[in-house]
């Protein structure tokens, strides 16, 4: 696989086509096959009890799976998720970001499968994992 989107433009293209997430997850770093992304935790995430919530860490999966086959793919704003299972194992740490690290699994002309482990900053224990699958649209 080779990355065809470098991580400044993906950035840019985020913000461009998602303006409303403006601010809540950042790249980390992206390599062949391989992506790390960061949820930048903050109290609009919090459920209560103080502890990141599930639909933010779905987000944080989602949107690790659409840059891992952005990056690959170019720029198609229309991928869309076809499929999402995520368990959650353990409560991630307080305070802190999340992490996921994304693999594609899979790169086809019109699929991708997509794993992505969350962990919580500093840990080593999953918090949550999850494997997607990403509808490409046709070349026209």
């Amino acid at each position: 696989m080779q990355i065809v989107v470098g991580q400044q433009e993906m950035e840019s293209f985020l913000e461009e086509v998602f303006p409303q997430v403006r601010g809540m997850f950042a790249i980390e770093r992206m390599a062949p096959g391989e992506i790390v992304m960061r949820l930048l935790n903050d109290e609009r995430h919090l459920r209560p009890g103080g502890t990141v919530s599930g639909p933010a860490m779905f987000s944080l999966a989602d949107v690790t799976a659409y840059v891992g086959v952005m990056m690959h793919i170019g720029k198609q704003a229309l991928a869309v998720t076809l499929h999402c299972s995520i368990d959650f194992m353990r409560k991630p740490a307080s305070g802190v970001d999340i992490l996921a690290e994304g693999r594609v699994l899979k790169l086809g002309k019109s699929l991708a499968v997509i794993d992505v482990m969350l962990t919580s900053e500093g840990c080593d224990d999953p918090v949550a994992h999850a494997t997607l699958t990403y509808s490409i649209p046709p070349v026209r």
